[in-house]
């Protein structure tokens, strides 16, 4: 079984998504951090993440390392998880050819033998549409942007960081804007009966809501 797992910033679905597959036993990929990582080689290298030519071409160089070096070793960077890279990961995963760039390295991962024959959970931007039209539950997790925008200050706070919340909602909705076309692209798509609200709900009631809607689909 292949689950695809969507959703806006901060909503709750990369900590939904690890919980599941440690509770099914399933290989998981955070995709996301395929687009931050991109967005690290871009900066690292002094350039603008809103500059598609470089855009491209760090994801472009990203895949070939992959592909000679594994995953595991290129995205295992604590850098990856800083809030900068994540809003030039935003940038350049707006870019059609950067996901081009990075669409083989997903599908690989899906279609790889542990994801036959254990199932596999993938979560971020163009899974269910794009990278697994056809899997067999699709989940759009989200959350109101004041909500989430809280809970990313929350969590930016804990690391020690200054910043406040007009500035971490601004960044939200900004994010927000470059993303306005994913909502729509998945209720047509099959996600329209499996949006998970969690705007008021706590990770364990999300995690037993997005069990249910699996095990309806014969999960």
């Amino acid at each position: 079984m292949i689950i695809a797992i969507d959703g806006p910033a901060a909503s709750g679905k990369g900590t939904l998504a690890r919980k599941l597959a440690h509770n099914l036993g399933y290989p998981y990929m955070d995709t996301g951090k395929l687009y931050r990582a991109t967005a690290f080689e871009v900066l690292n290298e002094g350039l603008s993440p809103k500059d598609q030519t470089d855009a491209i071409q760090a994801a472009k160089s990203l895949a070939q390392k992959i592909k000679t070096r594994g995953i595991e070793s290129v995205l295992d960077n604590t850098t990856l998880k800083e809030d900068r890279i994540g809003n030039a990961a935003s940038q350049v995963a707006a870019i059609a050819e950067v996901r081009q760039a990075l669409l083989d390295i997903q599908r690989d991962f899906a279609n790889s033998p542990a994801a036959r024959d254990a199932g596999a959970i993938l979560d971020g931007r163009d899974i269910g549409t794009v990278i697994c039209p056809n899997a067999d539950v699709k989940l759009f997790i989200t959350a109101d942007l004041e909500i989430r925008a809280q809970r990313r200050l929350k969590e930016l706070q804990s690391k020690g960081l200054s910043v406040t919340y007009s500035t971490v909602l601004d960044d939200m909705r900004a994010r927000d804007a470059r993303d306005a076309h994913t909502l729509n692209a998945h209720r047509a798509k099959g996600y329209s009966t499996n949006i998970v609200d969690t705007t008021l709900m706590t990770p364990d009631e999300a995690f037993d809501e997005a069990l249910r809607i699996i095990k309806a689909s014969g999960g």
